[in-house]
């Protein structure tokens, strides 16, 4: 007798609607479904380039009703090149040192987090996060997950950037740092470019680029990038960011 193993069926679920973190007074909903198994790393890899993100073991992407605001965004690591401002950045972070490190959470980081949330996003519901919550943030991956930490020339923890390893690329998944480091966190993609150029990876993805949000501009100026409409990657044109 021949056994067939027949694959679990993948089910995707649409969530309640919220408020927009991005657009005020929009609506968000979107559609997830869960990473898990020995097929999670290439499932992942699959909606990544459908553009969908990651958070925990969940895949999802926007599908708010009556609005596509938000954009997948991708940078073509082969042809990128700094800007004179980013040059510049960089060499201000020269003495910085990048480590990838496993992803476990620590106090050291969940005190720098905490910092972030309180500096820059105080109204948020990440600032209420407890440690338990930051640790399941950052553990509960069923993928090639890790974070990259910056530190300066004492050993001084100035920022970590929680990092997918994909088939094509690094997806930048979460970025905090202390608020005095500002431009460390445009650095941290940088790093994320130039780590994959080393690698051999064609792609960093960003997550979402949201026309008229002043949180998500900052992708834009990253170029030459790719966004996802129509069901396929297209390259971005110039003044499409304006």
């Amino acid at each position: 007798m021949t056994l067939h193993r027949t694959r679990r069926p993948q089910f995707f679920y649409t969530t309640a609607p919220l408020p927009c973190p991005y657009l005020p007074g929009r609506t968000e909903r979107k559609i997830v479904t869960e990473l898990s198994g020995p097929g999670a790393e290439t499932l992942h890899d699959r909606l990544s380039r459908a553009g969908f993100r990651r958070s925990h073991n969940i895949a999802y992407s926007p599908v708010c009703p009556g609005c596509q605001a938000c954009i997948p965004i991708r940078l073509v690591v082969a042809e990128f090149e700094a800007s004179r401002t980013q040059r510049k950045l960089m060499r201000r972070f020269e003495g910085v040192a990048a480590h990838r490190m496993a992803a476990r959470a620590t106090a050291e980081q969940f005190a720098l987090f905490q910092r972030y949330q309180q500096a820059r996003h105080a109204d948020g519901d990440m600032a209420a996060m407890g440690f338990y919550d930051y640790r399941a943030m950052v553990e509960d991956t069923p993928i090639s997950t890790g974070l990259v930490e910056f530190r300066d020339q004492t050993d001084q923890l100035l920022g970590a950037c929680l990092t997918d390893w994909l088939s094509d690329g690094l997806s930048a998944v979460y970025s905090f740092y202390g608020p005095e480091q500002a431009g460390l966190g445009t650095y941290a993609i940088l790093w994320l470019i130039e780590e994959a150029r080393r690698i051999g990876l064609p792609y960093v993805y960003l997550g979402y680029w949201v026309p008229g949000s002043r949180k998500m501009a900052y992708k834009a100026g990253f170029q030459p990038a790719e966004i996802l409409q129509g069901g396929g990657w297209r390259r971005m044109q110039p003044g499409e960011d304006d």
